[in-house]
């Protein structure tokens, strides 16, 4: 058991010592705590989730997408899923470097259910060293449009769970800064982002809110929350889908009439698919 009261006795300190969370003389300091308390505030989110589908079958499996680290796939493999023989934790990653550190770490530890691939999220979602079901998804401050690729992702996967954490959604903002003269003479609303900041803020809401409406056309049943806990960042909105049955029409039908009423049909590929 740890003489850290903050870690979980069940959690690997060889593996928080690797992650750089614990010095290694086995040590913690302020900035190292803070990061060790976000993960486990996001843990805490996830093994519900994990513990629902292992109640309805043997085996499990899990994507992370823009890993990096693979900070959270590791917590969530040590604390809840290495003595899961069917379970499996794919992470995503765009830079080798940091795919080749984590597949060694896994190798080392003994992590057998544990891969990590070196692709976009965008090519994740035909690539076929990824399983045809994927369980979980997760995308932590995958950013712009990358959050987008994950859904896609999940909706091909026919995941049960989706949790994301979206970062900077700059796309939407930038087609109501381009437009917005044009708009200006059509609607009123456009008073919400007429203003530089107004501009970037409400852009970035009005992302997740059609994101929201796209998943609810998909048959999830979302929970959408601030993820107490991240303090460090300005993007702390947490989304948790869960697939609950058949498509909802009416969300189709608003996520169009918000498009064509703020002038942004153009984005219609991206979250009407």
């Amino acid at each position: 058991m740890s003489l850290i009261p903050e870690i979980k006795p069940q959690q690997s300190v060889e593996l928080l010592k690797e992650l750089h969370i614990l010095t290694r003389d086995g040590k913690i300091n302020q900035d190292t705590r803070r990061k060790l308390k976000q993960v486990y505030h996001l843990y805490q989110f996830i093994e519900p989730l994990m513990a629902d589908i292992l109640s309805g079958k043997d085996t499990l499996t899990l994507a992370d997408h823009g890993a990096g680290k693979s900070y959270l796939g590791f917590i969530l493999y040590d604390l809840f899923l290495k003595d899961k023989p069917g379970a499996h934790v794919y992470g995503v990653e765009t830079r080798q470097d940091l795919v080749d550190r984590s597949e060694d770490l896994a190798r080392r530890l003994g992590f057998g259910g544990m891969s990590f691939l070196n692709l976009s999220v965008e090519q994740s979602i035909t690539s076929d060293r990824l399983p045809a079901q994927v369980d979980i998804i997760t995308a932590l401050h995958a950013c712009n449009t990358a959050t987008d690729d994950a859904i896609r992702f999940a909706l091909a996967k026919n995941a049960k769970y989706i949790v994301l954490v979206p970062c900077c959604q700059a796309e939407v903002a930038a087609v109501l800064r381009q437009k917005k003269n044009e708009t200006m003479g059509k609607t009123a609303l456009s008073e919400l982002w007429r203003h530089p900041i107004h501009t970037r803020e409400f852009g970035s809401q009005l992302t997740n809110v059609l994101r929201c409406l796209q998943l609810e056309a998909h048959g999830y049943q979302l929970t959408v929350t601030e993820l107490v806990g991240w303090e460090h960042s300005m993007k702390n909105e947490l989304i948790i889908a869960k697939k609950v049955g058949a498509g909802k029409k009416s969300a189709r039908e608003r996520q169009d009439s918000i498009l064509r009423e703020l002038n942004l049909e153009e984005l219609r590929a991206r979250f009407a698919y």
